[in-house]
């Protein structure tokens, strides 16, 4: 019992003696205090489902300590209990789920005193409902919600706190939602939305500092338009992927000042590490533990707390938390943020669950940097010597930073097209580099258009490689109209036309200006050659030449009617090219006629063994040859 407990049984009252400075003590008896009332104010996950694996539940409450737990269903045990010291956090390690959907009681009692909650599990949802995956068949645009469209003004922040470049500037869900046709028009078939977690604090607006891992932030809406949002998205035949986050939470969760286990962080507030993002300690056999665990037990930025998915909660937690979000919305597919900092332990078990319930879903992990080495290390079914290297983090696909490295080198830097080239020789460190989710910019990184040297034109000839490369390109909203932006914040700024203070309006051609209708009607352009030849999606890939200006490769699809070629020739020069290649022992050996698909459709002519191709300068040309 406490000292505050104890003096709840006796009343000390000080007084004066009348005429006097003598002080005089009495002290009254009372009766003991009836016990603390245990409450639970919140579950995690909300809610479960039947026949899927057995949840932990984690209950927030009060008066914990001490509480005996029992569920109203007697064919559901709770197997174990764990409970914080403070009483505050109880652990709920379930026997398994209900067979049938059915809402449960679950009760905590506690020295006489006692409470309920209710539980549901409901049935799940059908398989032909979402869980459909991204392929190298689809086109990805990255949405950051709270600079795309504003849809419900009433979850908005005052005017100065929008107007500040890292503040809160009224996107969300629904402005997503009434903008599909522009996407679709413009030949997305696959949106990823940055984390819709509620994320408490002034400039928390990208979603990456989550203070609640099961509530959508109220400035993107609810639960409910973000499943309106998948909806809509599935009736259209498109697809939608959810950025999670299982390295860290935001500085303001309360887990950070009020753990459920002592370890449930790599260190404190108090006492943490940096994270190194360094990566090659973790792809280097010889590398030491030391040099390891300060890439994954470090705190992102020195800010945001690194959870502990070494413990066993915490990783059940995190599991729960990815198949919570995919059942719940019909999720496709999954982008996983920082994803060396998490142990390739982790990622294992948390890969081979999703995918046993969910065989089509797919990931993507974000593996910043430009060294196919280090990036190919961490897609699935990669397996090497030394380190943790022998597990399989069961990712779908890395991002291609390397790729997004070489193409901005190129085409702003002047690289030499070999660097392309020597970028796609790599391709065999990959089991499927034909999954690798290509891109020229996303939400972390300068625009395209800031960037020294870039031009329209520039803009034109990488897009024309992106989306004709193998894998699959991924457009940062805003790119498709040329947008400009410096580092972070600047370059996420709002899209034009998507909020009520917009003075231009980009989502329509005529609210366009000349240079974005430009851009857009040649992305628009590269898409629907991308969608009306399969080749472009998942056919081989084959360099027929790779320096200095020039880059030229064909694509190549085998299929039962007749086989399908394109040709795609860049010159990124300020003079033209004009050369011929033997195409004997290539892919487009015996080819007789040509058909001009964008570009010149003078650029091109044939000989029994050899093509002649005259490019402009600063041109793009793509063929289909029969």
């Amino acid at each position: 019992m406490s000292w505050k407990r104890e003096l709840r049984f006796a009343l000390i009252s000080v007084s004066l003696v009348a005429g006097g400075l003598s002080p005089a003590l009495s002290v009254q008896a009372q009766t003991p205090s009836a016990p603390e009332q245990p409450s639970i104010a919140k579950i995690d996950p909300p809610n479960w489902w039947a026949s899927l694996p057995r949840p932990m539940l984690l209950v927030k409450g009060e008066h914990l300590d001490g509480a005996r737990f029992t569920l109203s269903d007697p064919n559901l045990t709770i197997e174990h209990t764990r409970i914080s010291t403070n009483g505050h956090w109880a652990e709920l390690w379930l026997s398994g789920s209900p067979v049938e959907a059915e809402t449960i009681q679950i009760a905590a009692q506690r020295d006489g005193a006692h409470t309920t909650a209710s539980y549901t599990f409901a049935a799940r949802r059908s398989p032909q409902d979402g869980f459909a995956g991204f392929s190298s068949a689809d086109v990805m645009y990255l949405i950051m919600t709270d600079r795309f469209a504003d849809g419900d003004t009433a979850n908005d922040e005052s005017a100065a706190e929008q107007a500040k470049p890292r503040g809160w500037h009224g996107g969300d869900l629904r402005g997503i939602l009434e903008h599909l046709d522009y996407l679709q028009q413009l030949g997305i078939t696959t949106v990823w939305i940055t984390p819709v977690y509620q994320n408490r604090g002034p400039q928390s607006y990208h979603g990456y500092g989550a203070t609640d891992m099961y509530a959508v932030d109220p400035h993107f809406g609810t639960l409910d338009d973000l499943k309106a949002l998948a909806a809509a998205l599935h009736q259209r035949g498109m697809k939608l992927v959810l950025d999670m986050v299982p390295n860290h939470v935001g500085a303001m969760h309360p887990w950070v000042d009020d753990e459920p286990e002592p370890d449930w962080f790599h260190g404190t507030k108090e006492q943490h590490t940096e994270s190194n993002g360094d990566f090659k300690p973790l792809v280097d056999p010889h590398s030491t533990l030391r040099d390891r665990r300060a890439i994954t037990d470090g705190w992102f930025v020195n800010v945001l707390p690194d959870l502990n998915q070494e413990n066993p909660a915490v990783a059940q937690y995190l599991d729960q938390n990815a198949i919570w979000w995919t059942e719940e919305t019909g999720l496709d597919g999954i982008r996983l943020d920082t994803f060396p900092y998490v142990g390739r332990e982790f990622w294992h078990g948390f890969h081979e669950q999703l995918h046993a319930l969910h065989p089509r879903l797919t990931t993507v992990g974000e593996i910043s940097g430009s060294d196919p080495t280090i990036n190919s290390a961490f897609a699935g079914g990669v397996k090497r010597t030394g380190a943790d290297l022998s597990v399989d983090t069961g990712l779908d696909t890395p991002f291609d930073y390397p790729g997004y490295h070489a193409l901005r080198d190129v085409f702003l830097k002047d690289a030499p097209m070999s660097r392309l080239g020597d970028l796609l020789r790599l391709d065999d460190l990959y089991p499927h580099p034909e999954r690798l989710v290509t891109f020229l910019g996303n939400h972390d990184v300068t625009r395209f258009m800031n960037e020294p040297g870039a031009t329209l034109q520039r803009l034109t000839l990488a897009l024309t490689v992106l989306t004709t490369m193998r894998g699959m390109p991924e457009i940062y909203s805003g790119d498709e109209i040329a947008m400009k932006g410096g580092d972070d914040p600047d370059n996420r700024r709002d899209f034009p036309g998507g909020f009520p203070s917009s003075t231009a309006h980009a989502f329509t051609a005529s609210g366009r200006t000349p240079e974005q209708q430009q851009a857009f009607a040649t992305l628009q352009n590269l898409l629907t050659i991308r969608r009306l030849h399969p080749a472009l999606q998942s056919g081989d890939e084959q360099t027929l030449r790779a320096d200095g200006d020039v880059l030229v490769f064909a694509r190549t699809l085998s299929a039962s009617i007749r086989t399908q070629h394109i040709l795609v020739a860049v010159n990124k020069g300020h003079v033209a090219q004009d050369f011929t290649m033997s195409t004997d022992d290539t892919a487009l050996a015996g080819m007789q006629h040509v058909k001009p698909l964008q570009g010149d459709h003078q650029a091109l002519s044939m000989a029994p063994h050899a093509i002649s191709l005259h490019l402009a300068a600063e041109s793009a040309a793509i063929f289909e040859l029969h």
